[in-house]
C-alpha cells in the first residue's frame, strides 16, 4: 500500500496547495488522475526559487522536484480522500526555470522520478518530459505535473 510505503519513508502528505487560478488541482478521467503543475511548496513557502543554476543549484532544484511529487500525492489525497487506489505512474512533466545554457533539466526532474520509483516500484516507471523555461509562477525553480493510473 502506498500510504504504508510513505509512512516507512517518513513522508507526511500536505494538503492541497492552490489552486491559484481558473483550474482544479486534480481531475479524474476514467482510470487516470491528472494532477496540475505542482510548485515546490513546503509549509506554505517555496523551497527553491530562481533560475538554475545561477540562483538555485541543480541539487536544490532536484530536491524541489521531489517536493513537487510529495505535493502531487497530497493533492490526490485531499481531493480523492486516499492514495492507496493509485496503481502506477503514467507521466511526469517537469519544467525547470533555467539559465541560458543550462541543459541538465533531466537531472533535476529525477528528483520527482526517483521518489516515485521508490514509492511505487516497477509500476512507478513512467514517460517524462523535462523542459527548460525562462521563468515559472512565483519565481519557483521547478514545477512538475503528473498523471497517475488508478484502480
Amino acid at each position: 500500500m502506498l500510504s504504508q510505503r510513505l509512512a516507512e519513508l517518513g513522508i507526511e502528505l500536505p494538503g492541497v496547495a492552490g489552486p491559484f487560478g481558473a483550474y482544479v488541482p486534480v481531475k479524474r478521467v476514467g482510470n487516470l488522475i491528472f494532477v496540475s503543475g505542482q510548485l515546490p511548496m513546503k509549509e506554505g513557502k517555496l523551497v527553491a526559487v530562481g533560475q538554475v543554476p545561477s540562483r538555485c543549484s541543480a541539487e536544490a532544484a532536484k530536491a524541489a522536484a521531489r517536493q513537487c511529487a510529495i505535493n502531487a500525492l497530497g493533492s490526490v489525497k485531499a481531493v480523492e480522500g486516499r492514495v492507496d487506489h493509485l496503481k502506477g505512474v503514467v507521466r511526469v512533466g517537469a519544467f525547470v526555470s533555467s539559465d541560458v545554457g543550462f541543459v541538465q533539466q533531466p537531472g533535476v526532474a529525477n528528483g520527482a522520478s526517483e521518489l516515485l520509483l521508490e514509492l511505487f516500484g516497477e509500476v512507478g516507471k513512467h514517460v517524462r518530459a523535462a523542459v527548460g523555461v525562462n521563468v515559472l509562477p512565483l519565481d519557483a525553480s521547478v514545477e512538475v505535473e503528473f498523471v497517475f493510473e488508478v484502480e
